[in-house]
């Protein structure tokens, strides 16, 4: 049987893949997984029963899987604490500053409105392992624990929720935003009722779109997805600056002055030459996955930050920055985790950090994104073939090693194959846009023809 937890929880269509009798299950199965200050039977250890925090984007679905997952730790004896719509970061933030057991983040980030996804934190707000997932997989067929009386859990509103991230993501700044024209892009979804505010609370002049979600319409034609409203909106107001969230607003993109994007390596360029100059980038190193641009890469090296790379997946660049106790790391879709802040990738805390680097320095976002040059990117999804198969062709190494040595210095090859499908992902980076167009096909021609099911 395939795995039910993905690389960020478990998704799926909502009322068809992600049911309300399994989001009730997952959260009975959470509940003795990680619900601390319980014996095997439900009863009482501690002299407390076990809390949980849990949040949801605005998505129409969230309302009742929000409602099924209270019930399921409810049930199981643990209190919970719904924090209604907010951020992902925020809940992962709330669990840590609650001193939660665990937390439950319901959303399907920059997914269309239809999907939705559950998404559990252990204490501290971090990420589970995914030893601990397949746990509360294997739970799921296991007893229930069915406390009666006095030892059920209570449902209870969060309701100072948002003040408390607001507060914490005003007191991480560095420098006030006062000058600065931003225009934000909510996607109609979870950093809607927190992201506007927080600028204007550190001073910034703030135009905002795509901050109406109505249950449907979160990511629609709007958000990180989705940047030509944003870029016009820069323009059109005359803005400093963009920033554009996705749905459960854990990602950053940014627009400059010109309407330019400015991805998430662009962004970690300016958040890890900043740092660096201040004294706080530990170990003067930046995480970033292999996805990540060239240019990134030289740009770190010209100013003596070292990169430590990693697969592809905010989780992987989460597990190197705890085992090697780093401050920031990050991809290129915009994910930023700065760890002194948050636990998670924070689209708002990224976002707060890229214009305060400019209110600081007094320079636009052209400039401090100019530090790196972005190198032409081709990424070509060859479908239909035997990825497994990938790395025992020596044909298709031959054929990575002459486009290696046709690039030189200027230029990266990467195939990777898919964790969930038969295709192999081919990206090729060079200084011409021509020639990685040239090289990639040329490289994905041979994927096809040696791996052809």
């Amino acid at each position: 049987m395939p795995r039910l937890f993905g690389t960020d929880g478990v998704r799926g269509l909502a009322n068809s893949d992600l049911t309300v009798e399994l989001a009730l299950g997952l959260a009975q199965a959470a509940a003795v997984v990680l619900g601390k200050g319980r014996v095997a039977d439900g009863r009482r250890a501690s002299g407390r029963r076990p809390v949980a925090v849990i949040a949801r984007d605005p998505r129409i679905s969230g309302e009742f899987l929000a409602a099924a997952v209270a019930s399921g730790l409810a049930s199981s004896g643990v209190d919970v604490y719904d924090a209604g719509v907010i951020p992902t970061p925020a809940a992962a933030f709330l669990v840590a500053d609650f001193k939660a057991d665990l937390g439950v983040m319901i959303s399907a980030s920059h997914n269309a409105a239809p999907d939705n996804g559950i998404k559990f934190f252990a204490t501290g707000g971090t990420k589970l392992p995914d030893e601990v997932e397949d746990r509360i997989e294997a739970a799921l067929d296991a007893p229930k624990l069915s406390p009666t009386g006095g030892d059920v859990g209570r449902i209870r509103r969060f309701s100072d929720a948002e003040d408390r991230y607001i507060v914490h993501l005003l007191s991480t700044l560095p420098h006030r935003l006062d000058g600065l024209h931003v225009v934000l892009d909510c996607a109609h979804g979870a950093a809607a009722g927190v992201s506007p505010q927080v600028f204007t609370d550190a001073g910034a002049q703030v135009t905002v779109i795509g901050a109406d979600p109505d249950g449907l319409n979160i990511n629609e034609g709007v958000g990180s997805t989705h940047l030509g409203p944003l870029q016009a909106a820069v323009v059109a107001h005359g803005a400093d600056l963009g920033i554009a969230h996705d749905g459960d607003a854990d990602r950053c993109l940014a627009v400059d002055a010109q309407g330019n994007v400015v991805d998430g390596d662009q962004i970690m360029a300016i958040l890890a030459l900043s740092m660096h100059e201040r004294g706080v980038l530990h170990d003067d190193t930046l995480v970033a996955t292999v996805m990540s641009n060239l240019g990134l890469r030289r740009a770190m090296a010209d100013h003596g930050i070292r990169m430590l790379e990693t697969a592809v997946g905010d989780r992987y660049v989460l597990e190197a920055l705890g085992e090697h106790g780093l401050s920031l790391g990050g991809e290129q879709s915009g994910h930023v985790i700065m760890t002194k802040f948050a636990t998670t990738g924070d689209g708002i805390l990224t976002g707060l950090h890229v214009a305060a680097e400019m209110a600081r320095t007094g320079k636009s976002l052209a400039e401090l994104a100019s530090v790196m040059t972005v190198y032409p990117q081709v990424l070509v999804n060859v479908r239909g073939v035997d990825h497994h198969a990938l790395g025992q062709d020596e044909v298709i190494a031959e054929a990575v090693r002459a486009a290696e040595e046709r690039l030189g210095d200027s230029g990266r090859v990467l195939l990777r194959p898919s964790g969930t499908e038969p295709m192999v992902r081919v990206m090729v980076e060079a200084a011409d846009q021509s020639l990685a167009d040239e090289v990639a096909e040329s490289l994905a021609a041979v994927v096809r023809e040696r791996l052809a099911l």
